[in-house]
């Protein structure tokens, strides 16, 4: 059965836009994507010909990525996307409002498209295309203003991710969003982020002392409370455990253990957070290292804590 995702700190639920609606008629509705990937794509940025001649059975949307924005606009803020995946599939996403829809489409040979957008309650919509040159496509859905879908040019419809390209273009920082319902903001240049099964790596690159990270883990095999048991029991009566509000969240109980760094050898110490999540454990455990110097240690400190202050869910 499908879980139903619901927002509690951010929405990332595939829900639509009325107001974007409003101006792009039901094309306005889009996805938002977990991955890490962002495509170093740039927006073509050309003046659009208004009067190339539209030419029956032919297909105005090849596989890739088109920025959509209102043809009236002289300076677009280019953050709403039409990703062609192929074979007649895609999705629309913005980049702004972390929303999203899966579509069909059909290209028909009198000069529309048809698009057909959701699942459970789809509508269709029928896209006129009045000009189409170099790739830039101008058209209208049914009652609606001129559109402009624009290429992205290197953008792969399969990675594609359309917040963090927004984010990237603004100098921000990405998200990472989980499969398993949570998500960070992180800085590309400063954290190398490793994926495998359930566990996800954040690995400090920056001056240190040794290797500094954040590894979270999502186990359906204990729960919160054992999980950071097991953590702390290598280090003997050196673990201090406690129990307080999981990151900031008051309403969930964070299960916490903490240990001293070496300060006779490399200055490893351990500390982690667990909470109770989808019938198992979700466990963020930080290993670093002290080097004694307070720049290099409160500089990494502070990266590790906005990595952690960042944690936001869909609760399934």
């Amino acid at each position: 059965m499908r879980r139903k995702m619901v927002k509690s700190v951010i929405s990332i639920a595939l829900v639509a836009i009325a107001g974007l609606f409003l101006v792009e008629g039901c094309g306005s509705e889009n996805v938002a994507n977990g991955n890490v990937a962002v495509s170093e794509a740039v927006v073509v940025d050309e003046a659009v010909p208004m009067s190339s001649q539209v030419k029956d059975g032919q297909d105005y949307f090849t596989k890739g990525v088109y920025a959509s924005y209102a043809a009236d606009l002289e300076n677009p803020e280019k953050t709403y996307f039409y990703v062609f995946e192929g074979d007649g599939q895609g999705r629309v996403e913005d980049g702004e409002a972390a929303t999203g829809m899966y579509f069909l489409y059909d290209q028909k040979e009198n000069g529309t498209v048809e698009f057909t957008f959701g699942n459970d309650d789809p509508i269709t919509d029928t896209l006129t295309v009045k000009s189409n040159e170099n790739g830039v496509v101008t058209g209208a859905f049914e009652d609606t203003i001129d559109l402009v879908f624009e290429p992205v040019e290197g953008a792969d419809p399969y990675t594609f991710d359309a917040v963090n390209y927004v984010r990237v273009q603004r100098g921000e920082e990405l998200v990472y969003t989980s499969a398993n319902g949570w998500s960070v903001r992180y800085d590309p240049e400063v954290f190398a982020v490793n994926e495998g099964g359930s566990v996800t790596s954040f690995v400090y690159l920056g001056e240190s002392a040794g290797t500094n990270m954040i590894t979270v883990t999502y186990t359906a095999d204990s729960n919160a409370e054992d999980a950071i048991k097991a953590l702390g029991e290598p280090y003997g009566d050196s673990a201090a455990y406690s129990e307080a509000p999981f990151l900031g969240d008051e309403s969930v109980t964070g299960y916490w253990v903490i240990t001293p760094a070496d300060t006779e050898g490399s200055g490893y110490y351990m500390n982690a957070v667990a909470r109770d999540y989808m019938e198992g454990a979700l466990v963020f455990e930080i290993t670093g290292h002290v080097s004694g110097d307070d720049g290099i240690d409160m500089t990494v400190s502070d990266y590790i804590s906005g990595i952690l202050d960042s944690v936001e869910f869909v609760n399934y």
